[in-house]
């Protein structure tokens, strides 16, 4: 039985930054709807980021949530820096799982610090731009040559979409990386459109994960006023549930026509901006 209706069942989704936060939620719930993950994490800390990113035993947890729903899940520790890496991690869980049909270029962070750490730009640029042009430079070959299409959904921000406030290189880099996701979808969405694999971007506003709950954070919020009512709805923080409902969608046969798409999931965030 398929819960959700959405026609996943067969699928394998390759994911990155799988081990908490959105990553899991998307794992998790594309797991309820049938789909087999192929998840890969970092699993380790990058200092510039001013917080504390997943650990092994994250990881650990949602493989065991993805088999509490019966669904197969190959997880292994990965950087998406690392193309060669990510490449292995890949043909591993294709090895066991099957050929992918679904891509969620998801890994991300946001080095918000106001003081300054030292690398922001680099690393926030390297993980979030390059990262999501490793993942989906190495899933798209083998969805080409299967010929059974496929969906593709790179998670950006509202700061895809917008401006922010402050000019660190943390919060530069970020602002940058996200609206390069967007340039990416739209030549990736119209160069594989003769694939039939779709690619759209979703654009979420704060979602409650460490990424945004964490001390670095607030400190940055608290700096911009526009951050204290920044919604449309009447809505502090999204659950990591929202943006999920969304990406399943996305990647269903209910959206099959719905490609080269920027998707906000932000409570009017953006239309209030």
């Amino acid at each position: 039985m398929n819960p959700g209706g959405m026609n996943l069942g067969g699928k394998v989704a390759f994911i990155t930054g799988v081990a908490r936060g959105q990553g899991r939620s998307h794992a998790v719930r594309l797991a309820r709807e049938g789909a087999d993950i192929i998840g890969v994490d970092i699993c380790a800390d990058i200092n510039s980021a001013g917080y504390p990113l997943a650990t092994t035993e994250d990881l650990k947890e949602t493989v065991r949530q993805v088999e509490a729903l019966g669904r197969g899940i190959h997880a292994t520790v990965a950087d998406v820096r690392d193309p060669d890496a990510l490449q292995a991690a890949l043909g591993a869980g294709v090895a066991a799982l099957g050929p992918v049909d679904i891509v969620i270029a998801n890994a991300g962070i946001a080095p918000f610090s106001p003081e300054g750490i030292g690398g922001e730009w680099k690393d926030v640029v390297d993980v979030n731009l390059t990262g999501t042009y490793n993942t989906v430079q190495a899933a798209v070959p083998g969805m080409i040559e299967r010929g059974a299409g496929g969906a593709v959904v790179i998670v950006s921000s509202t700061a895809g979409l917008t401006g922010m406030a402050a000019g660190t290189p943390g919060v530069l880099g970020y602002t940058a990386s996200k609206h390069g996701q967007v340039g990416l979808m739209r030549t990736w969405a119209n160069a594989l459109a003769p694939h039939r694999i779709r690619v759209n971007t979703l654009h979420p506003t704060g979602v409650n994960t460490p990424m945004v709950v964490n001390d670095m954070m607030l400190r940055f919020l608290q700096s911009d006023p526009k951050m204290s009512d920044p919604h449309a709805l009447p809505v502090g923080m999204l659950e990591t549930s929202d943006v999920s409902d969304a990406l399943v969608w996305l990647v269903s046969d209910q959206a099959r026509y719905v490609t080269g798409v920027t998707l906000p999931v932000d409570a009017g965030y953006v239309n209030k901006r």
